[in-house]
């Protein structure tokens, strides 16, 4: 949805259509896949999210009049890529450490 590159679907978001406290549109992240109704996908990464945002494509994709809010799907792709950053330095870490540890025994 954002920069329309083809993908398989596990590698993607989907979003829905939703709405929060007050009663108004927002598009809602959901990586179960398993939502009701209309959902759209896109990758899980800053740059697609942005241009998703940029081109306004969640209100087309979803067939929504008013233009929705994306900030939960926005606030989702940053918490997924900081958890992905935090978990490659650990691993490349520990790896040095396991390497270290193995070449000595």
């Amino acid at each position: 949805m954002g920069c329309r590159t083809r993908a398989a679907k596990r590698e993607l978001l989907r979003v829905t259509a939703g709405s929060d406290a007050h009663g108004r549109s927002v598009v809602v992240p959901d990586p179960d896949g398993t939502a009701p109704g209309r959902g759209a996908h896109l990758h899980p990464t800053t740059g697609c999210y942005d241009l998703a945002v940029r081109r306004k494509a969640f209100g087309r994709a979803l067939r929504l009049t008013d233009g929705p809010g994306s900030a939960p799907v926005g606030e989702w792709v940053a918490a997924r890529e900081h958890d992905d950053r935090s978990r490659s330095t650990s691993r490349s870490t520990s790896g040095s450490n396991d390497q270290d540890w193995s070449s000595s025994s």
